[in-house]
């Protein structure tokens, strides 16, 4: 599908942060391209947002809809069942959207026409320090970021659900997500590459993404993620790479530096040096990227949060066996 007047969906599944939407509605009023609808789906929050959104009724074409709570992926399920739109586009509630994005997605989509995009996600000026570095982390080539949603991105590019666009057609043949959650944004983009569909990156397309606020906030999100990657195995075993154990063997790795020194003292320096070599590259890139000193020595220790916590979620994951224990699985 390509042509210059797109009428485009927008699903926001909601959970108990009514201040994040309405964050996000102010940046969605103020879009440059304005042939647009916005869905939110309040999935069983206990503290909902109703009266933030009729704060924006009158400012954007706006339909709220309550349901209990399944997750995030039957929620945005939910919006693909009532929306219009000739395409679908989902974002979390805690990101700020550039007043171009819509403009950048639309001129994109009618020189390049994609059946399912994805954009990177940036750090934004009033973001704290300690948000700045996390989202640092979450892009950098020398993390995760590396086998993540960016331009640097390795292997084949598979849109996260915080920033991603389907059309119609896609939802029409593949039913949507078919776990909630532990992964469903990869599994979901998997399946439609395997349908044929065409999928890219639209690098201007980018969204604030606000993610946490603290590091133990952070720990936990990037446990949850890598035991998500185990579970994306259990669906797709050949998407389990070489690269996806690398917050693992950092870890373990961590873990026997004392018994290397133990070993014999050269072995124990060589370990030790590789980590410290690792970390100083990494300060001077976060350094250089983020133009401070102090970023980049906070980027240090959120990058051996991040490869600690996902590396122990991975190992955590994959010691419970082959199975889908805790997953609510829908068949499509």
């Amino acid at each position: 599908m390509a042509h210059s007047d797109l009428f485009y969906s927008i699903i926001i599944p909601v959970y108990n942060r009514p201040d994040e939407v309405k964050e996000l509605l102010e940046g969605l009023t103020d879009q440059e391209y304005t042939k647009f609808e916005v869905i939110i789906v309040e999935d069983g929050s206990t503290n909902d947002s109703k009266a933030v959104v009729d704060q924006f009724r009158q400012k954007l074409e706006l339909r709220y809809f309550q349901k209990v709570n399944e997750g995030q992926g039957f929620a945005r399920n939910f919006g693909f069942q009532r929306a219009r739109g000739d395409y679908f586009i989902v974002f979390d509630s805690d990101c700020l959207i550039p007043k171009q994005y819509l403009q950048v997605v639309s001129n994109y989509l009618k020189e390049n026409p994609l059946d399912a995009f994805g954009g990177p996600d940036c750090a934004h000026y009033s973001f704290t320090a300690v948000q700045k570095v996390i989202s640092y982390t979450m892009t950098s080539p020398l993390t995760t970021g590396g086998i993540r949603g960016n331009k640097n991105h390795i292997g084949a590019f598979h849109p996260r659900s915080f920033n991603m666009g389907i059309s119609r057609e896609v939802f029409e043949a593949t039913k949507g997500y078919r776990i909630t959650r532990m992964g469903e944004d990869i599994e979901f983009s998997i399946r439609i590459a395997s349908k044929g569909f065409s999928i890219g990156l639209i690098t201007d397309a980018y969204v604030y993404h606000k993610r946490r606020t603290d590091f133990s906030q952070f720990y936990r999100q990037l446990h949850f993620f890598g035991r998500a990657r185990v579970n994306i195995w259990r669906f797709f075993p050949d998407q389990l790479k070489l690269v996806h154990l690398f917050p693992m063997l950092f870890f373990i790795g961590f873990l026997f530096l004392p018994l290397s020194f133990a070993i014999q003292s050269t072995l124990g320096w060589f370990h030790l040096s590789a980590y410290l070599l690792y970390f100083i590259c990494i300060f001077i890139h976060a350094t250089v990227t983020m133009s401070s000193l102090i970023l980049g020595f906070m980027s240090i220790v959120a990058a051996g949060i991040q490869l600690t916590a996902y590396g122990v979620g991975f190992l955590t994951e994959f010691t419970r066996g082959k199975s889908l224990e805790g997953q609510t699985v829908k068949q499509v």
